[in-house]
């Protein structure tokens, strides 16, 4: 079996997407125990990107399975506004407010659904880009994640990008200890990093 390696995103891995999105949902642990409907939480962080944006979408993957992913946008603005216009109406009407109990991880991504983000000005127009990136516990530490980075960072640079921002729980040590080591700086009180879309 050969090594997995990083490739362009395909149709074909849009299931495998939602299930690492759910398996690293839980500040970077597996949220699979928290979600009683498992395609939800894919709904908010992945599947929006995978539609609209799949000319920035990574994977790795070997010739069975996709480990890991990093999906994004060059604009948040306009993702936001297609957001609202397209991606969430159709899901709004498949998951009302209260589809599930006030509290639960379900209730928290239909809330998402509902009332999204809004990203500051100031941090659209000197950060224009933003993404997601997540990688299984077996593909962590072996120099995936940057690999996948670079990829995506390569793909901005070649639509004229060039600065780039993320968010990260405080509760996810791990992904800030990832984001300082390929050079994003902290650009409100850990939670937001940027950083411009050289290579890393």
């Amino acid at each position: 079996m050969s090594d997995p390696v990083v490739r362009p995103f395909q149709p074909g891995d849009i299931d495998a997407c939602y299930e690492i999105c759910l398996r690293t949902g839980d500040h970077g642990a597996d949220a699979t125990a928290l979600h009683t409907d498992p395609r939800l939480i894919g709904e908010v962080w992945v599947g929006p990107y995978l539609k609209r944006w799949p000319e920035h979408a990574f994977v790795v993957a070997d010739e069975r399975t996709v480990g890991g992913y990093v999906v994004g946008t060059p604009d948040t603005v306009e993702h936001e506004q297609w957001l609202q216009k397209e991606w969430l109406p159709p899901l709004r009407e498949r998951y009302p407010i209260d589809a599930f109990p006030p509290g639960t991880a379900d209730a928290d991504c239909v809330q998402l659904l509902h009332h999204p983000y809004e990203t500051d000005d100031r941090l659209s127009l000197g950060w224009p880009a933003h993404f997601h990136i997540d990688l299984l516990p077996e593909m962590q530490r072996r120099g995936y994640g940057r690999a996948l980075m670079n990829a995506f960072l390569a793909s901005l640079r070649s639509a004229g990008v060039a600065t780039v921002h993320v968010g990260v729980s405080s509760a996810n040590p791990g992904g800030i200890a990832f984001y300082r080591r390929l050079g994003f700086q902290d650009l409100h009180g850990e939670t937001i990093w940027g950083r411009t879309t050289d290579p890393v």
